[in-house]
């Protein structure tokens, strides 16, 4: 609902809900396994099992809510802006490179572009991120070039597949005076989806830019 709370999801991304799915469906089947081969008894000894370890390991392993991550930032030469940039498919956005010029516009400007290597769940569960990184890199190397044909001093990295785990690995080594993060347009965003946005503002104490890039558009030649 355009403008309310966004809905509680348990889940950080779709690899997390996924291999809930891949457990939850294994937790089930185990059972009935053991209820056709043991019968019923050995079916409830099968769910007792599983239903204790599951409860042990969430209690030990089970995700607290982030805190606020408040950053100190080092003294640097005035006039010096270090801005992360975190985005993956539009990071050679035309709209995306406009803002960066207009953050760095008449300041010495430090810029750490981060590319989060995006997988798919399947991938990502089979611990196949080698294609998403090489992906990752291509995108990284082609933004840093414009950048540096705009004049723009930046620098890349590729980063964690969650955009929020990569800003917080940034801000561990470079302390940011503020952080832009791309998206598509709502509608074809899976981070709009997953509340990215939302969720920096309330984990990083940061002034944060939300900029939209519509690739389809930019692409589309202006009419004369």
């Amino acid at each position: 609902m355009a403008g309310g709370r966004r809905p509680w999801n348990p889940f950080r991304s779709e690899a997390e809900a996924y291999q809930f799915l891949i457990i939850t469906v294994g937790y089930f089947a185990a059972i009935v396994v053991a209820s056709l081969i043991g019968g019923r008894w050995a079916g409830l000894a099968v769910f007792i099992v599983l239903t204790v370890t599951g409860v042990i390991w969430i209690m030990r392993h089970g995700r607290a809510e982030q805190p606020r991550i408040h950053v100190a930032r080092g003294k640097s030469e005035d006039g010096v802006r270090r801005i992360i940039v975190v985005a993956n498919e539009t990071v050679a956005g035309q709209r995306l490179r406009e803002e960066i010029r207009r953050a760095s516009a008449g300041v010495q400007e430090q810029v750490l572009v981060i590319c989060p290597a995006l997988n798919s769940p399947l991938k990502h569960w089979a611990s196949d991120h080698d294609e998403a990184r090489r992906e990752a890199h291509r995108r990284l190397n082609r933004s840093l070039r414009q950048l540096d044909e705009d004049g723009v001093a930046a620098f890349g990295e590729v980063g964690d597949s969650d955009p929020l785990q990569a800003i917080e690995d940034a801000l561990r080594t470079f302390g940011a005076d503020e952080i832009i993060i791309s998206t598509h347009p709502e509608g074809r965003s899976n981070w709009l989806e997953r509340g990215i946005v939302e969720g920096a503002k309330e984990r990083f104490a940061l002034p944060i830019t939300h900029v939209v890039v519509d690739l389809e558009a930019e692409a589309t030649p202006t009419a004369r």
